[in-house]
C-alpha cells in the first residue's frame, strides 16, 4: 500500500477526522477533541495519511519548549498494515526537521488497549518517564552529509506529501 503524508494548513475538524479520530471512541482521545464542531480550527500541526484517494489515518503534534506531544489515529480498516508505523516515522521526521528534542505521548488510563499501545510505542523507541509520558528522543540529520546522527530512525522526508510503499 502506497501512503502519502499531507500537512494540513490550517488544520480543522472535518468528516474524516470525525470518522477516524472521533470514531475511535471517547475512552481513547479527549472528549473535547472528539466533540469539536465541524470546521473548527485545531491546535498544533496535523497531517492526513492517504492511500490512494482514501484517508487512512492522522498524525498530529503540538510543540512546547522544544518537545512535541504527538498522537495518531488509524482507520480500523487500515490497522495492522503499517499505517501507524508510517505515521510515527513521519512525525519523527517532522520533529527532527524542526530541531525538537523529544516526541512524547500519554496513553490515557481509560484507553481500552492501553498496555498494547504502550508496548507498541516502547517497541519503537519510546521510554516511560516518571510523569506518565512515553518519550522518544528525536535525532537530527547532519547537514550536508545525508547521514543521521546516533539513534536516527532513518526516515526520509519529502515535500508537502511523500509516498511510501508498504508491501
Amino acid at each position: 500500500m502506497e501512503l502519502h503524508w499531507i500537512h494540513e494548513s490550517p488544520p480543522s475538524w472535518d468528516a474524516e477526522k470525525q470518522r477516524i479520530v472521533g470514531g475511535a471512541g471517547p475512552d481513547i482521545f479527549e472528549r473535547s477533541l472528539i466533540e469539536t464542531a465541524h470546521g473548527s480550527l485545531l491546535p498544533g500541526d496535523w497531517w492526513r495519511v492517504m492511500a490512494g484517494d482514501v484517508v487512512v489515518g492522522f498524525g498530529w503534534m503540538d510543540v512546547t519548549w522544544g518537545d512535541a506531544e504527538m498522537g495518531l489515529a488509524v482507520a480500523p480498516t487500515a490497522q495492522r498494515h503499517g499505517v501507524g508505523g508510517f505515521i510515527l516515522d513521519s512525525l519523527a521526521a517532522e520533529a527532527s526537521a524542526r530541531g525538537l528534542h523529544y516526541l512524547y505521548n500519554v496513553v490515557r488510563d481509560t484507553h481500552p488497549s492501553r498496555a498494547q499501545v504502550s508496548a507498541w510505542l516502547a517497541s519503537r523507541g519510546f521510554k516511560a518517564s516518571d510523569d506518565g509520558k512515553l518519550l522518544r528522543s528525536v535525532v537530527r540529520r547532519q547537514s550536508g552529509s545525508g547521514r543521521s546522527l546516533p539513534g536516527s530512525h532513518g526516515h526520509k522526508r519529502g515535500a508537502a506529501a511523500h509516498p511510501r510503499s508498504n508491501a
